[in-house]
């Protein structure tokens, strides 16, 4: 499986923990959250990490919503 992560831009509040949880996929930026690529398990450990909820993680194949 293949996840990508999406951030609502409206609920991000650029804490930055996502950015420690896996430095490989996001960096804060201008108090923006910028994306990169990495692995699956990186992706849900940072949208997990995440304390607004910003973070919404999707099947690329299916498209399904797989986080929250």
């Amino acid at each position: 499986m293949t996840l990508i992560p999406y951030i609502d831009e409206l609920a991000c509040a650029a804490h930055g923990d996502c950015a420690l949880a896996a430095p490989e996929v996001f960096a804060i930026e201008d108090i923006a959250v910028v994306t990169g690529k990495g692995s699956d398990e990186a992706i849900l450990k940072a949208a997990q990490a995440c304390p607004a909820g910003a973070i919404i993680v999707t099947d690329e194949q299916t498209g399904e919503q797989i986080y929250p």
